[in-house]
Formats: structure tokens, C-alpha cells, sequence
């Protein structure tokens, strides 16, 4: 049984020594070498915005004297270490393009996908991971600036938040890492600094919860998911927690009207109906997993993989009339053209052997 759930801003990341936070005017500063880089490669030449925004894009990508910025999920980074070992995750990558962006005189913003489908866990520790991304405004024309978003399964669309959030984010990413790594103290105190960003993000609140409860700060971390519900009582990472820490003490009456709320707003995650159908799937189940997939399609109808993995159940139970309609309505949804191609090939293979690799 999983003992506490931890809802987390972005991917958690690699192990590394930085124990000390630094200071919020320091995470996104950006090293006088790639102050010369953007001086030399963007704002020297570029006379136009758009042209600017151009030059950056060939400047973070290429690897003909450009930064050649290669993604890693596990990445989260200062600006001035993804300059070093260039390498970034969608948070250390934003960060990096509004720094120059910003020297560069445009007008760039941070955006956050608070719901995704995006989980790890570790030790009976679940991670849920957010997303952000930058938008871009030049005249009336809006360009977004994400990456990894392929792998991203969005419910909503992203929405501007400040800066102070977006640094909220890295320490609480930070937190999180140094959790893993047993290294509490640290966590903590990257964790506060968080708060002290942003003392009205729920998900920080949630988090430190955890870290104390790690700690063996129980009161402490009650009264976190407890604040972190007063300021959004849909906060399931709090409230799954709460519920455990009830139980734990014999408080059912609390756990009992705290799982009654987690169960209503878990019954209109389509992310959570999604994950249920997979383990019933694991199980074979197939009429099970046929079940949650068709919830999560009516709370989240657009996305493709929803119906793939519908197509899967139906052919676990031997129906591939209706696999092969999941699969076309897949198909019908998939925006890129390599999707495209794996779910026409997919569907030849049901036509010929009835089954899905």
C-alpha cells in the first residue's frame, strides 16, 4: 500500500552534492559566457524582435557554436549549470529561455500545465508531475516555447503564472531530489524558501508536508496539508495524505469525510480513471480496464492514447470489432504524422492477427 502521495511541480531529478540553496536572484543569472553568446548571436544581429526570437531558437539548438540543449527529464538545473552540462528539463529549459529572452528585450512569459499525466514511484512515494512552458508575445502573433511536450498528457491548457512561481518550482524540485537522497535537512530548507516565493502554491504546501512527515514532524506536516487544503480543497496529494494520517491515528471520523472528498475529485480525474484501467489491464482484466478507459474518455474525450489503451482492453476480451473502432477514433485524433503511422500500422496488425504489440 502506498503510504503518502507527493504531487510535485516537474520531474524529479538526478542525484547531485548542492546541498545549499541558492539565493532567488541566482537560479536563473545567466554566466558572463553566455551573456557574450547572446550579445554576440542574437541581439548584435537580430534588428527585429522576431528576428531576435529567431536567432535565439538557433542559439539553444544548434550545435554549430550554438548551446545544442539537449532535454533530460531529470535536468532540473540552475541557468548558469544547464550552461555547463547542456542539459535541461522543461523547468531548467524555460528558466534558460526567458533569462536570455528577456536580455534580448522580448516580451516572454512563463506558462504552468497544472494537470498532467506524469507519474514516478519511488520507496511508497507516488510523484505527479506539472509541466511549464513560455509563450512569446511580438505584436498580436503568440509563439510557444516548450519542450518535452511530446511526452506530456495535458487536461487543460497552459495559463501564464509569474516568475516568483516558476522559481518556487526549482526549490521545490530541489526538495524533492534532496528528499530522495536522505538528505532532509536540505530538502527542508529549499522547500521553505519555496513557500517564501510563493506562500499561496498549494502543491509547496503538500510537499512539505511530506518532507516533514519524512522527518518526523507529524504535527507539522498536518498542519501543511492542512494549509495546503485552505488554499485549494480539491489538493489531492493533502488530502490523500491527510486521509492516511487519520487512519493512522484513529481519527476515522476525520479520515472518513477527508476520503469521501478524495473520492469525488478522484472520480473526475481522467488521469486517475487512466491509471486505474492500466492495472486492471496488468491484470487482465479486460472488461475492467474497458470500464476506466471509457470514463476517462468522458471526462477527457481528446486524447488519443485514452483510446489506444481501449483498443487494448477490448482485445484482451476477445473483441476486436470494437478494438478496431477505439483504434480509428486514435488514429482520427493523433496530431503528428509518426503517431499516425504506428496506429495505421497497429491497425493493420489487429486486421491480420487480431491482437496489439
Amino acid at each position: 500500500m502506498i503510504g503518502w502521495m507527493l504531487a510535485i511541480a516537474l520531474a524529479v531529478t538526478s542525484p547531485t552534492s548542492d546541498l545549499v540553496p541558492p539565493a532567488p536572484d541566482q537560479v536563473m543569472a545567466m554566466p558572463p559566457a553566455l551573456q557574450t553568446m547572446l550579445h554576440e548571436q542574437v541581439i548584435e544581429p537580430g534588428r527585429t524582435q522576431t528576428h531576435r526570437m529567431q536567432l535565439l531558437f538557433k542559439l539553444m539548438s544548434s550545435d554549430e557554436g550554438g548551446l545544442a540543449m539537449q532535454y533530460d527529464d531529470q535536468a532540473t538545473q540552475t541557468v548558469a549549470q544547464a550552461f555547463q552540462s547542456r542539459q535541461a528539463n522543461c523547468l531548467t529549459y524555460t528558466m534558460m529561455f526567458l533569462a536570455m529572452a528577456h536580455a534580448a528585450g522580448l516580451d516572454a512569459v512563463p506558462q504552468e500545465i497544472d494537470q498532467t499525466l506524469a507519474w514516478q514511484q519511488r520507496d511508497n512515494v507516488v510523484y505527479r508531475s506539472n509541466h511549464v512552458n513560455a509563450n512569446v508575445r511580438i505584436g498580436v502573433q503568440r509563439y510557444l516555447v516548450d519542450v518535452g511536450s511530446s511526452f506530456v498528457i495535458a487536461r487543460r491548457a497552459a495559463h501564464p503564472i509569474s516568475q516568483q512561481r516558476l522559481l518556487a518550482q526549482y526549490y521545490n524540485n530541489r526538495a524533492v531530489q534532496l528528499m530522495t537522497n536522505a538528505q532532509l535537512p536540505a530538502a527542508l530548507a529549499h522547500a521553505a524558501i519555496a513557500i517564501e516565493l510563493d506562500p499561496d502554491y498549494p502543491t509547496t504546501w503538500s510537499n512539505t508536508g511530506v518532507l516533514r512527515t519524512q522527518n518526523g514532524d507529524v504535527a507539522g506536516a498536518e498542519a501543511a496539508y492542512l494549509h495546503a487544503l485552505s488554499l485549494d480543497p480539491r489538493q489531492a496529494s493533502a488530502l490523500f495524505n491527510l486521509v492516511s494520517r487519520y487512519h493512522r491515528k484513529g481519527d476515522e471520523q476525520n479520515a472518513a469525510m477527508l476520503r469521501k472528498r478524495l473520492e469525488k475529485v478522484q472520480s473526475s480525474d481522467p488521469f486517475h480513471q487512466f491509471m486505474l484501467a492500466i492495472e486492471f489491464e496488468k491484470q487482465g482484466d479486460g472488461a475492467m480496464a474497458a470500464s476506466y478507459y471509457k470514463r476517462a474518455i468522458r471526462l477527457h474525450g481528446g486524447e488519443h492514447r485514452f483510446y489506444l489503451g481501449l483498443a487494448r482492453a477490448h482485445v484482451l476480451d476477445g473483441d476486436t470489432r470494437r478494438a478496431r473502432r477505439a483504434l480509428e477514433h486514435a488514429l482520427a485524433l493523433a496530431k503528428d504524422e509518426t503517431t499516425r503511422a504506428e496506429y495505421r500500422t497497429a491497425l493493420k496488425t489487429l486486421q491480420d492477427t487480431g491482437q496489439l504489440q
